[in-house]
């Protein structure tokens, strides 16, 4: 009869307890020093949030100016979206907009290249991707009006009015729109605007956003989305850097204030 051994048993089980209270120390002070460095890399962070909105300073964000531009042609109001007398029809998301050479001709290179593009013989409709119809017929009515002053714009329909006058090329409803941005930032929505600003190439309204982000960036440290963007090298917009985007912002910022300190007066 074979009697077995409890001592060799005992031995492995003892071992087994022990590598598994090793690694569980082993886990313990890991995740200990990990916490402890995230801890210091937000005091770090918090610390320069404070170094950064001082250098900006308290004074306004330097404002956007309107573009005051004539249009070389005009029409009245009543010939908007009014099939009689119109030479020229868009479809835009299967609906026509009925519209005339004559004024868009000479509103931007965009609409000068898309009616160049379409003989006025022919009656084929000049389609328009990626716009949407009440979008398409703002900046209609901005044309048709000669001006931004009768716009209704909604607040979830400034972004595509923005993209929009960006596409057709129209400077002074594209920067109407970025005023309008501008105005109704605030820490929820400023990094949706920004990213939105830097796909499109808004060079002013980015600039203003990083104004924004530096005289803010006490509250904003806090934010995740704006730690995300501030982190995450890979962001929405392919190539952006924001660090460098700030550090060139505050270093504008800290010239103009010592500029106009110098001369006696302050941005």
């Amino acid at each position: 009869m074979q009697i077995k051994d409890s001592r060799g048993d005992w031995a492995v089980e003892f071992f087994r307890q022990r590598r598994l209270a090793i690694q569980g120390e082993e886990f313990f002070i890991e995740n200990y020093l990990y916490r402890r460095h995230s801890n210091q890399n937000e005091v770090i962070s918090q610390q320069l949030s404070v170094i950064f909105t001082h250098c900006y300073g308290p004074y306004p964000i330097p404002k956007l100016v309107e573009i005051k531009r004539k249009q070389t042609s005009r029409l009245d109001p009543h010939f908007l979206n009014n099939k009689e007398m119109s030479d020229v029809t868009f479809l835009v998301e299967g609906r026509p907009f009925y519209a005339h050479r004559v004024l868009l001709f000479t509103a931007s290179p965009r609409f000068k290249a898309l009616l160049s593009s379409k003989p006025s013989s022919d009656s084929t409709c000049i389609e328009i991707n990626y716009v949407k119809y009440p979008i398409f017929q703002l900046v209609m009515q901005y044309l048709y009006y000669g001006g931004a002053e009768s716009l209704l714009i909604k607040n979830n329909e400034i972004m595509e009015l923005l993209s929009a006058a960006k596409f057709f090329q129209l400077e002074a409803l594209q920067r109407h729109c970025e005023i309008i941005c501008a105005k109704s930032i605030n820490t929820e929505n400023c990094v949706d605007i920004y990213n939105h600003a830097k796909f499109l190439g808004v060079t002013e309204l980015s600039a203003y956003c990083e104004g924004y982000f530096l005289k803010n960036m006490m509250v904003l440290i806090e934010n995740e989305a704006f730690k995300q963007l501030l982190y995450d090298k890979n962001g929405e917009t392919s190539g952006q850097n924001v660090l460098e985007d700030l550090q060139r912002t505050l270093a504008t910022r800290i010239q103009s204030i010592h500029l106009s300190s110098s001369k006696g007066s302050v941005v």
